[in-house]
């Protein structure tokens, strides 16, 4: 089961990344791979503790604020704001193929996917 649903998140991220391409965005490919992992600068909340690690963490990578912006992006025909939506949506879905999901407040590596990283002795 769990190589389906990598096999959707992969689906999903690869939409995103056509969706990407169709918008009417120049920009070099260096800067889109540049963009497309700025999501992970939200785990700069660790820095300060769980909680608020968490919360930044889960902004940027849930897919629920990703279709927000796109609403809003497709609502006000901003290129901008679609970019965004879409690289938002797509990062998340690499990093769920990756086994990164949304994060708890207990620490980084308790996900609802499942506990990442060394197990603790």
């Amino acid at each position: 089961m769990k190589n389906v649903l990598r096999i959707e998140e992969l689906a999903m991220a690869a939409i995103g990344i056509f969706m990407i391409t169709m918008l009417d965005i120049q920009l070099s490919w260096w800067v889109y791979l540049l963009l497309f992992f700025a999501p992970d600068i939200s785990m700069l909340g660790y820095l300060i503790n769980n909680k608020v690690g968490a919360f930044t963490y889960n902004l940027f990578h849930h897919k629920a604020v990703a279709i927000l912006i796109l609403g809003l992006g497709y609502a006000t025909h901003n290129q901008y704001l679609l970019l965004t939506g879409w690289l938002l949506f797509s990062h998340a879905s690499f990093d769920r193929i990756m086994g990164y999901g949304l994060k708890y407040i207990t620490g980084f590596n308790d996900t609802h996917l499942g506990n990442i990283g060394k197990k603790k002795a």
